[in-house]
């Protein structure tokens, strides 16, 4: 049976991500493989020729490596924070179809995959959450999705793509309510500078007709731009082309290695990491995130 996905629904959105993160594995097989999307994608009912021939072009291509990258990121700081906190809350906002938790999951950690309930609702019936998973429907602007995540053994939040489509107080009062909300925890997300988010915003903002692009989330050096927010904000930032990766693999080439400097510098295209100050987790005595047990 496959899944049809009609246009114009904020189902359609996910398909242009998923279609990348295929393309990704095909591509640059040895840098990144989404063995998830490859299979998603043959499950669905949807037109693919508009984006099957925009995979033809240059820029098409090196969009994929920017996905590719973005989540091979998002994965190491997910993995590296697993490394001390195996037990862990892992926390996926607005998820989408991907399923970089699975990807990650070093069988005792938790998973959590957050997205509006049409998305979830859709996910449910694609990716249903296997064990030790949970799919929440919840609008991530709403705190009440706090009291959701088990963070007994700690918390690790990613999110990718998701914050250029916030405005920067809403990210400001969503990051200070996770730092009262689970102390010890971690969050990493991919960000860019003013100039980067006016070429990713050209053509949402005209069809949500709006106007001050500026209100929109953006950064171009997190620790002296975020770290004053609050008092408990560790921040730092690695560029997400090159921060974990040289790209010294054949499918890259030197074009495209230029490009992801000019990407790095020029856009500061950055996986910003945040810790949130606090007690961390003690393997006898769990109680850095006490009060955040799921109910």
């Amino acid at each position: 049976m496959k899944y049809k996905i009609e246009r114009n629904t904020v189902q359609e959105t996910l398909i242009l991500p998923l279609y990348s993160r295929k393309l990704c594995s095909e591509l640059y097989p040895n840098l990144y493989r989404d063995e998830t999307a490859v299979r998603l994608i043959d499950q669905i009912d949807y037109d693919f020729s508009v984006a099957e021939k925009n995979s033809r072009s240059l820029m098409q291509r090196f969009g994929a490596l920017e996905v590719a990258m973005r989540q091979n990121d998002l994965a190491w700081e997910v993995r590296d924070y697993l490394k001390n906190h195996p037990c862990a809350a892992v926390v996926n906002l607005g998820c989408g179809l991907d399923n970089t938790g699975r990807a990650c999951d070093n069988g005792r950690c938790k998973i959590y995959n957050l997205d509006f309930p049409d998305v979830i609702a859709l996910r449910q019936q694609l990716l249903p959450a296997g064990e030790r998973e949970q799919n929440i429907p919840c609008d991530l602007k709403d705190p009440a999705w706090f009291d959701k995540i088990n963070a007994s053994g700690g918390a690790v939040f990613f999110a990718s793509g998701v914050f250029y489509y916030f405005l920067t107080q809403q990210v400001r009062e969503l990051v200070q309510g996770m730092a009262d909300a689970f102390p010890g925890g971690v969050l990493v997300f991919d960000a860019a500078n003013r100039t980067a988010v006016k070429m990713i915003a050209k053509t949402w903002l005209k069809t949500a007709k709006i106007k001050d692009v500026g209100a929109y989330f953006a950064v171009s050096d997190a620790k002296s731009e975020l770290s004053p927010w609050d008092s408990r904000l560790q921040v730092s930032s690695r560029g997400y082309m090159l921060g974990y990766s040289d790209l010294k693999d054949p499918s890259v080439n030197g074009f495209f290695r230029f490009l992801a400097k000019v990407g790095d510098g020029m856009m500061k295209m950055q996986i910003v990491k945040i810790r949130f100050s606090g007690r961390e987790q003690e393997k006898k005595a769990p109680v850095a995130m006490k009060n955040h047990k799921a109910k």
